[in-house]
């Protein structure tokens, strides 16, 4: 029964492709005629990546995979809309970003962060970072955590526009081009975006350099 299935959505998909082998544009052009086979495949394509995307915006892991979801959904309900006008990955990032904007703003974060202000909690509430202990006999991997949380509390102080830039260029690793495209920015604004957000974070994690 599952043969059978499986060889509806290859010929669904045109001639002898196979689900897997179909590109993300064509996997939309199925997912329109109501193809679930197809929408599960990009589902397993992008859902850790998108997660992770999230997760590192907003710092909370439950909320990162209801916002997954959500993201989701919309692609899915919009598939009639959809126009291969750029790429997928593009399309998806932008509506994933979009959610997680609204979300910062929901929980009141959007504070512009001078260079020389304290962290602050989810209160919006001042907390300092303790530089790590020098102490020669701390255990590595307590200080390699410490920097770990330090560079994750830095990341969540910024300005929402920095936060995305430097989480899609330093974390997900995307480039310029793709970036501008998701944030509806020009090149040269991105740059810009991402270069403050460096230099706001070596101040910020200077203890730890």
């Amino acid at each position: 029964m599952a043969a059978v299935t499986h060889q509806a959505q290859v010929i669904e998909l045109g001639g002898n492709r196979s689900v897997e082998a179909a590109n993300d544009h064509e996997l939309l052009a199925a997912i329109r005629d109501g193809d679930e086979a197809a929408f599960q495949e990009i589902v397993r394509r992008y859902r850790n990546p998108i997660t992770n995307f999230v997760y590192r915006m907003i710092d909370d892991y439950d909320r990162a995979v209801e916002l997954t979801q959500e993201t989701f959904i919309r692609v899915y309900t919009s598939a009639s809309r959809y126009q291969a006008n750029y790429s997928f990955s593009t399309y998806i990032y932008r509506i994933a970003t979009n959610l997680a904007i609204s979300e910062l703003r929901k929980r009141k974060r959007r504070k512009v962060v001078s260079l020389f202000s304290p962290f602050t909690d989810d209160n919006g509430e001042p907390v300092e970072l303790d530089p790590p202990d020098s102490n020669p006999l701390q255990d590595e991997a307590l200080i390699e955590n410490e920097r770990r949380q330090a560079v994750t509390r830095a990341i969540m102080s910024l300005p929402e526009k920095y936060r995305v830039a430097i989480v899609l260029r330093d974390v997900e690793g995307h480039s310029y081009d793709r970036i501008a495209e998701v944030l509806e920015l020009s090149e040269g604004t991105v740059k810009s975006r991402i270069n403050r957000a460096r230099n706001l974070l070596k101040e910020k994690l200077s203890a730890y350099i």
